[in-house]
């Protein structure tokens, strides 16, 4: 991410929409106090400003001396966060329930405890119907306070029901929360391992989830218990390269929002995660028929007024149709007709560079290199490995493992065989020290490390036993990693058929579909 963004205030004035700050002006000149007019002042300046530096943001603003800055930066600070909120409280179950118990507290602090409690009441309601149990706790802590120091109706009954409240509340609360855990710490073992690499690592992911799962975890009927639930077992199974229980899984998760409508408003991001996950499972699986289906309902989904109306929703749908429509021209082989879409993702990367972790530029930097790959602009293909080979990142050893071989490969390709022998050894080095080195990159480094004393005529007949020694891993589950990052039998085979990688891939993906075709009339 920029640097050119380390200034809070910075940050928050340039990810406001036009609305946004047309909203904030009018909410602050209602108030117009001398104060108020210097915020406005700072807040046209630092909107101006490309780059945050405050010297020049002083000579801006003669009115406002050093000293006085860091104040009045925190005054804008806090108005256009209450500026936001007015804005976007229709939008939020969360705010509007926090609206309303900010209410209810304000009528007890009053002494208007009756008053209190029926904001309090229908805020509940609001709540139960939304699954938000912990904002009931509030309520009922509330709701209890009231209860006991101000006598307002049977006691004995408002007790019982109280208590009986807030007892099945705590309990979701806390199954809700083990399995929330669960789920962050399994894409956490993802976000820093990668991909099971043996079955040592896969016995230590079964027994890692044994151990932070709760009893009782498939009884569970609510639905941010069985959400929660989904995704963690969807990890667990792309972790471990169980394509079709990820499949499974993913579609569980899609499937519950379908069966909860609501839901889709209330946890929008949890929504267009589910999407992107299935779309990854079917591309896993080449489930070409279901992937087209998917995609298509998920760019439905993100043109609502929902998704377009928030930055996040929007730029979380932005990445991850742009990630499936990359994976979409990857499997089918159309590499050349995939590079349309780079100026695009290039021009929305700079656009939302504020709002984009180092961990999705990094995936997209390595999907458009393989782009570049197979579309046989080796050159164009480094430079984009070569901006995740530079970060030295402390995240994904397996993307920048692989980000190095790819980089090694398209070298092979371009016949740079004066830098291959030292580059070999390096990106051996990296991946061995990361412990990635599989069967099948194994035999990868050996074939390329003879492929530097071989005279040409040789090279076939080298191509050709190094294609049959990794077509037997094909199906093994702890090397299909090597070939979901490239599709190197494919690659291998272009060289041995003397045929674009491009041109393999495709005829592969008309062959698939054709068998797929045929099969459906026979059962039908």
């Amino acid at each position: 991410m920029s640097n050119r963004f380390s200034d809070s205030l910075f940050q928050l004035v340039h990810s406001l929409e036009k609305s946004e700050k047309r909203n904030f002006k009018l909410y602050i000149k209602r108030s117009s106090g001398n104060e108020d007019l210097k915020i406005i002042e700072l807040f046209d300046a630092l909107d101006k400003l490309k780059e945050y530096d405050e010297a020049t943001l002083l000579k801006k603003l003669p009115s406002i001396k050093k000293p006085q800055l860091s104040n009045i930066k925190v005054h804008l600070y806090k108005q256009l966060l209450a500026s936001l909120r007015l804005l976007k409280s229709s939008d939020s179950i969360d705010l509007q329930l926090n609206e309303q118990f900010d209410y209810a507290h304000i009528l007890y602090k009053k002494g208007l405890f009756n008053q209190s409690l029926k904001i309090l009441e229908k805020a509940k309601e609001t709540a139960k119907a939304n699954d938000k149990f912990n904002f009931l706790t509030l309520v009922l802590a509330l709701e209890k306070r009231i209860e006991m120091l101000h006598i307002t109706r049977g006691m004995q009954s408002r007790a019982e029901q109280l208590s009986a409240e807030t007892a099945e509340v705590t309990g979701k609360i806390d199954m809700v929360a083990k399995l929330s855990n669960l789920a962050m710490l399994m894409y956490s073992w993802f976000i820093k391992n990668g991909h099971a690499r043996n079955e040592s690592d896969e016995a230590a992911l079964k027994q890692f989830l044994k151990a932070q799962q709760p009893a009782g975890a498939f009884d569970q009927t609510g639905f941010y218990e069985r959400l929660y639930l989904y995704q963690s077992y969807s990890w667990y199974a792309f972790i471990r390269l169980d394509f079709l229980m990820y499949y499974r899984y993913a579609q569980k998760w899609v499937d519950l929002f379908d069966e909860q409508p609501l839901m889709k408003r209330v946890e929008t991001g949890h929504c267009i995660k589910g999407y992107h996950t299935l779309l990854n499972a079917h591309f896993d699986l080449r489930n070409y028929e279901k992937f087209e289906l998917t995609l298509q309902q998920f760019e439905n989904f993100a043109a609502t007024e929902r998704v377009q109306e928030h930055d996040n929703f929007r730029i979380q749908a932005f990445i991850y149709i742009t990630s499936a429509k990359v994976n979409q021209h990857t499997m089918k082989g159309t590499f050349r007709e995939g590079l349309k879409l780079v100026p695009q993702i290039e021009e929305k990367l700079q656009a939302y560079d504020l709002f984009i972790d180092n961990h999705r530029i990094m995936v997209l930097n390595y999907k458009i290199a393989s782009l570049y790959f197979g579309s046989e602009d080796y050159g164009t293909c480094i430079d984009y490995l070569q901006k995740i080979i530079n970060q030295q990142l402390d995240i994904r050893d397996d993307l920048q493992s692989y980000a190095r071989l790819l980089h090694l490969i398209a070298h092979f390709e371009m016949g740079n065989y004066e830098l291959m022998e030292y580059l070999t050894k390096s990106v051996y080095r990296f991946m061995a020290k990361k412990q990635h080195v599989t069967v099948v990159e194994e035999e990868v480094f050996k074939f390329l490390r003879r492929s530097f004393h071989l005279p040409r005529a040789r090279l076939r007949t080298e191509l050709e036993a190094f294609l049959q020694k990794i077509k037997q891993f094909e199906n093994n589950r702890f090397e299909t990693r090597a070939f979901a990052y490239l599709d190197i039998i494919s690659w291998v085979e272009g060289k041995v058929y003397q045929k674009p990688m491009a041109t393999i891939i495709h005829d592969k993906y008309l062959q698939r579909r054709k068998r797929r075709y045929q099969t459906t009339e026979i059962v039908s």
